[in-house]
């Protein structure tokens, strides 16, 4: 069945009542619509299971749901994979995914020992590093300007944290996560958990504390879903700061954005 719309979020990070909060406010059809995740659905939250459990549920029952990878499901597979640490590094996240699925570091003798659902990682292993309709280009870090995404490494499609990517970027809308927008040019926001809009592209990572909300947003209308860790979920609708296919108007002020943006509606 063909979707009616076409719904794109940021990094989940573990946060599962968010996810499931998304799911219960949003007015869309998760049998039908089209659901984009940028990747990054592990780490630092306390839930990871859950969300790769939901996820894979809505993937399930909805053909039109697209689960990208992002850099932390490729840290978790290249330290089940080839013994690399980097996962396990406080700093990653990943000890809390680790946890979260039953496994105590201090009894790990090796990797090996790490102990994680088989139909898990068959779904963590499936994810594809970037995906593109008529509407846009889905990815989880950023793409190179003038190179298409066929075109360009994994490691910039998942890694990368690319100036004149976030600044000069004016080709098809592209939709990105994995550099929270707090730490985006303040060009392209204008509130710490706003979500960033710049040429053409749009971040939509706004985690990154505790306080920070979950984002979705509606690529035909530009709505602005984003579900807080309090229970209330803010809509916002940004329409006249969505970038047309012509790039006219597509590098928004700082300015502009202040004006253009109406303030949440909460539900």
């Amino acid at each position: 069945m063909n979707p009616v719309a076409t719904y794109v979020i940021g990094d989940i990070h573990g946060r599962s009542w968010l996810l499931d909060r998304l799911i219960a406010d949003l007015p869309w059809d998760v049998k039908v619509d089209k659901i984009v995740f940028l990747g990054d659905l592990i780490d630092r939250g306390k839930d990871a299971p859950g969300v790769v459990a939901r996820i894979m549920d809505l993937k399930r029952n909805n053909a039109n749901v697209v689960v990208l990878r992002g850099n932390h499901e490729q840290m978790m597979l290249d330290t089940l994979d080839y013994g690399d640490i980097q996962w396990l590094i406080p700093e990653n996240g990943g000890l809390a995914t680790l946890e979260a699925y039953g496994n105590d570091l201090s009894d790990l003798a090796s990797v090996d020992d790490i102990k994680i659902p088989e139909d898990h990682l068959e779904f963590l292993r499936s994810l594809e590093y970037y995906h593109e309709d008529e509407q846009a280009i889905y990815v989880h870090a950023g793409v190179v300007p003038g190179r298409a995404p066929a075109e360009t490494s994994a490691d910039i499609l998942i890694w990368s944290r690319n100036s004149s990517f976030f600044e000069r970027y004016d080709g098809k809308l592209c939709f990105f996560g994995h550099t929270p927008t707090q730490f985006l040019p303040r060009s392209g926001r204008n509130r710490k958990f706003g979500i960033y809009i710049k040429g053409g592209c749009v971040g939509m990572d706004t985690s990154g504390e505790e306080n920070s909300p979950l984002s979705c947003l509606r690529v035909e209308t530009f709505t602005l879903y984003q579900a807080y860790p309090g229970g209330l979920t803010e809509v916002r609708r940004l329409a006249n700061l969505k970038p047309n296919e012509a790039g006219i108007g597509r590098h928004a002020s700082d300015a502009a954005l202040h004006v253009t943006d109406p303030g949440p509606v909460t539900t």
